[in-house]
């Protein structure tokens, strides 16, 4: 069974309208959650607790994606 695992992470952006962080060594890592529901659920948890500020922003990165399940794998993924 394939793995669908989303990360969760946020800061502050330069500006509103871009999506562009203002120092990425500040960047809140919420976590990484199995499927996209609770990793939504997450995300607007944080969304909602920081609405007030109009420079932060929550997004759901989609880990999964980065894969590609039909490339052989590398020696370091192999370890594990």
């Amino acid at each position: 069974m394939t793995q669908r695992l989303h990360l969760v992470f946020g800061g502050e952006l330069i500006n509103p309208s871009k999506n562009v962080f203002k120092d990425t060594g500040a960047l809140h890592i919420v976590g990484i959650f199995p499927n996209y529901e609770t990793a939504h659920s997450a995300w607007k948890a944080e969304a909602q607790r920081t609405v007030d500020n109009a420079h932060m922003r929550y997004f759901i990165a989609h880990l999964h994606r980065l894969r590609d399940e039909e490339a052989p794998a590398s020696p370091t993924e192999e370890l594990g």
